[in-house]
């Protein structure tokens, strides 16, 4: 299974629904299990620089299979460092982005940016639960 646009854009608005509860600017991204953006938003108000960190960090979840804070403590360490680096740069060891599961299938990840990390990492996982409604299995 492929993550595709439609389900995507459900992600998106759950976690802009998330955010608008925490009275908070965020980006959005959302992108396959390769790391590869498929949707991306700023809501308005939002900092331009927020937009790097949501995508960085849902690389990082795609890439690992695990939330982005939890790879926080080793970001140093040569190996994560090397891998961020042959990536190309663009992964974020910060807290903020959740994978997201299909049938046991890890198919992408959403990653946001604009608050502080745990209200980030609430606003991915609620973009993910968006999602549970029209996917099963997803977890």
């Amino acid at each position: 299974m492929t993550l595709n646009l439609e389900q995507a854009k459900l992600v998106l608005q759950g976690a802009i629904n998330k955010a608008n509860e925490f009275d908070i600017r965020i980006s959005v991204s959302v992108c396959d299990a390769g790391g590869r953006l498929v949707a991306f938003q700023r809501m308005d108000g939002g900092h331009w620089g927020a937009g790097y960190g949501s995508q960085g960090k849902a690389v990082a979840s795609a890439g690992f299979a695990r939330p982005s804070g939890l790879l926080s403590e080793r970001a140093s360490a040569p190996v994560m460092q090397g891998i961020a680096a042959a990536e190309g740069g663009h992964m974020f060891y910060s807290q903020g982005a959740v994978p997201i599961f299909v049938d046991g299938l890890m198919v992408g990840a959403c990653g946001v940016g604009g608050g502080t990390g745990e209200q980030d990492e609430e606003c991915a996982q609620a973009g993910v639960a968006a999602l549970q409604g029209s996917v099963s299995s997803v977890v």
